[in-house]
């Protein structure tokens, strides 16, 4: 009766919604949120179950005895959009989502999910994307580009700190601006000629207040600066540059 392995991934998946939709109504509709925690203990139960009666489940194998998870937050970069709705599989997860706003880390199992993004309140979607999520990650989901080309694009995240060192990354998420560097002002390049919805890799730095400037690509010119920005040991950051070169909402860097 359980041996199928598609009604495994079902149940976990089932399980994560859940989990989400508690995490969801737990403040504005406790009652709610109290009927979607318990359809998430009863997935559990199934997936005890399952493990009991065929020698282990495979998230539990794969990761140690331990039930994998990942985690998923969203970002709203894209300029001229109105706040937003976003859906997973047809669910409510986020309401009102306004630009330049991140999402706190959900938990979620791994798996494919759809997801849809809506002009908050409304019905009528202006994005659907399915996303993979891998197991034991940490996904940014960022929606990007101009509202008339809006695009969602995945990150894969580094959310294990280093002692002693701070990481650091850049996405650029400004659709007007071309490929650019990002330096120390008036010094070294840290990161070099990426483009629109790129992300560059991580780097690890010492403990720093440092200025840094948003060059185009090849050039010494800062066409944006950030002033003291300090960069702690133990900590993982994410600059996001995100507005427009040419209008409103003004080019600027962000610290995730």
């Amino acid at each position: 009766m359980y041996q199928n392995q598609d009604y495994e991934h079902d149940i976990t998946l089932k399980a994560s919604m859940y989990d989400m939709l508690f995490q969801y109504y737990k403040y504005s509709n406790p009652e709610k949120a109290m009927m979607y925690y318990m359809k998430h203990v009863e997935c559990m139960h199934q997936l005890a179950n399952l493990e009991h009666q065929h020698g282990g489940y495979r998230a539990h194998q794969n990761n140690g005895g331990n039930m994998q998870q990942s985690y998923v937050r969203v970002f709203h970069a894209s300029p001229n959009a109105p706040n937003v709705d976003v859906y997973v599989n047809g669910q409510p997860i986020l309401q009102n989502v306004a630009y330049k706003q991140v999402s706190d880390y959900i938990p979620v199992m791994p798996g494919d999910y759809q997801i849809i993004i809506t002009p908050a309140g409304k019905q009528e979607a202006v994005l659907t994307k399915d996303v993979s999520v891998p197991a034991n990650a940490a996904v940014t989901l960022a929606a990007a580009g101009k509202v008339e080309n809006l695009q969602l694009v995945a990150y894969q995240d580094d959310i294990n700190p280093e002692m002693g060192k701070a990481k650091v990354r850049f996405i650029h998420l400004s659709p007007d601006a071309p490929n650019v560097d990002i330096a120390v002002a008036g010094g070294d390049v840290l990161f070099s000629n990426v483009g629109f919805t790129e992300a560059s890799d991580y780097i690890t730095i010492p403990q720093t207040t440092v200025d840094i400037e948003v060059r185009p690509a090849g050039s010494n010119k800062a066409v944006l600066t950030l002033k003291g920005v300090k960069f702690e040991n133990g900590q993982v950051y994410n600059v996001a540059a995100v507005g427009l070169v040419e209008g409103q909402p003004e080019l600027e860097a962000l610290l995730l």
